[in-house]
């Protein structure tokens, strides 16, 4: 009897999650309703705060799944899986309702009593992995610290998908990211590398 009770309260949260996104997406934290999220969810006021006591614990769990739809590129580890990567986050962003939710709340978080770092440094992560093994197979400059450029690629990012959102509604996203690789590459990688690098990614014909 426990487990479908287990598999009734996962699937509850997952739906929680999903409509908290979409209010949030359009409405953001501070004018976003729990009225509409129950609305939108079709659950009772007592399953909300059985899994997320307050709207700011609703909206951290939100911020925690962001990434879990996501199917990130399995290409060989290094600068060109770096990028595709990138562009896949900018396309989903266009699209994905929970990352775009998860991102417009990590920007907003402050507005409701929250300083958390983790979305930002699980892309940290992500994104020196790559550029670890960008080093070990040299394609990397002597100078290009991956651990410093991890941290400035996910700044960037963050800033020109800002920019990109406020101008088009990210519809040229992934064009800007493009042009910020071909911003950066020239100062990271070798000469030998630069030619067989596409900013725009390596599925674009």
């Amino acid at each position: 009897m426990a487990k479908p009770k287990q598999e009734r309260a996962i699937k509850t949260r997952e739906t929680l999650i999903n409509a908290a996104a979409a209010v949030f997406e359009e409405h953001g934290f501070t004018t976003a309703s729990i009225n509409d999220i129950l609305a939108r969810a079709g659950v009772t006021r007592g399953a909300l705060y059985f899994h997320f006591p307050s709207k700011e614990e609703l909206a951290q769990g939100v911020m925690s799944a962001q990434g879990d739809s996501l199917e990130l590129p399995q290409g060989e580890p290094g600068l060109q899986t770096l990028i595709d990567t990138t562009l896949y986050l900018a396309r989903e962003l266009q699209t994905n309702v929970l990352l775009r939710a998860g991102v417009r709340l990590s920007i907003e978080q402050s507005s409701f009593g929250v300083q958390d770092t983790t979305p930002y440094e699980l892309w940290v992560k992500a994104f020196r992995e790559q550029l670890d093994a960008a080093k070990v197979r040299g394609e990397l400059l002597p100078h290009a610290d991956p651990g410093e450029l991890s941290e400035l690629l996910v700044a960037a990012y963050s800033g020109v998908q800002l920019f990109s959102q406020l101008f088009t509604n990210r519809a040229d996203l992934p064009q800007r990211i493009a042009v910020l690789w071909r911003a950066l590459l020239p100062g990271i990688a070798v000469p030998g590398v630069l030619p067989h690098l596409r900013a725009e990614g390596s599925a674009v014909d």
